[in-house]
């Protein structure tokens, strides 16, 4: 990183933990590949909710917190409420975990999925 941004290797570390400390660096972590680990089912679930109370909507986002096949869960304005990214072996384990785990979360009124056929950007950094 040093010989990237064209510092020595004191000064850029010191800038390193700078930005740890202050909070704008939150953690490290590996980018695995999903394929090769055998998630090849991409999908994207539309939820809508019964209520909107905060109490439903806690309990939503506390339960679908504890799905790991989950990567990304973002409430939104307007209808749908949630957008849930969910990978999965294939499709019938897609269809297990949607069955059994997805249309069971707390509020849920109405699912509507689609397939993801291809990412065209993913894991983009920031735009500093």
């Amino acid at each position: 990183m040093a010989e990237r941004v064209s510092l020595s290797l004191s000064p850029c570390h010191r800038r390193l933990r700078a930005l740890e400390e202050s909070g704008a660096i939150s953690g490290y972590r590996a980018q695995l590949d999903a394929e090769a680990l055998g998630l090849t089912f991409d999908a994207l679930v539309f939820v809508t909710m019964r209520d909107a109370d905060r109490d439903t909507v806690e309990a939503f986002e506390q339960a679908v917190a504890t799905i790991p096949n989950v990567l990304t869960a973002q409430r939104l304005f307007g209808d749908p409420d949630y957008l849930l990214q969910v990978v999965a072996r294939d499709l019938r384990a897609f269809q297990k975990l949607y069955d059994e785990r997805i249309s069971t979360l707390p509020g849920v009124q109405r699912l509507s999925s689609t397939l993801v056929m291809k990412s065209v950007v993913e894991n983009r950094p920031l735009p500093l």
